[in-house]
C-alpha cells in the first residue's frame, strides 16, 4: 500500500522560508509525477507545485519566483522550498502522488504565515 510521509511546517513570519519533504513508499511505480497541493480555510484546494520522474515542473501562479520544488527519485522523495513567505501562503498542505489511474494522498501539514 503506497504511504506518504510528510515532514515540515509550522510557524514562520512574513519574509521567512520553510522546507516541506514527503517520502512515498509501496507499490510506486515509475513514471509517476510528486508533488504538493494547499487549502486555506474556506478555499478549494489548490495546485503548489508538481514534478515528474523526468523532472519536469509546474507551479501554481502564486508561488512562481518563491517556491521550488525538487525530487530524489531513488526513494522517492518531494521536497517543497519555500521563500518570500506571506500571510496567504497559511493553508495545510498536502504531499501528492499521481502514477497510472492511481492517486494518493499526505495527511496534511500546516503551514502558517504570521507576525
Amino acid at each position: 500500500q503506497v504511504q506518504l510521509v510528510e515532514s515540515g511546517g509550522g510557524l514562520v513570519q512574513p519574509g521567512g522560508s520553510l522546507r516541506l519533504s514527503c517520502a512515498a513508499s509501496g507499490g510506486i511505480f515509475s513514471g509517476n509525477v510528486m508533488g504538493w497541493y494547499r487549502q486555506a480555510p474556506g478555499k478549494e484546494r489548490e495546485l503548489v507545485a508538481d514534478i515528474s520522474s523526468g523532472g519536469s515542473t509546474n507551479y501554481g501562479d502564486s508561488v512562481k519566483g518563491r517556491f521550488t520544488i525538487s525530487r530524489n527519485n531513488a526513494r522517492p522523495t518531494v521536497t517543497l522550498q519555500m521563500n518570500s513567505l506571506k500571510p496567504e501562503d497559511t493553508a495545510v498542505y498536502y504531499c501528492n502522488i499521481r502514477m497510472r489511474i492511481y492517486e494518493y494522498w499526505g495527511q496534511g501539514t500546516q503551514v502558517t504565515v504570521s507576525s
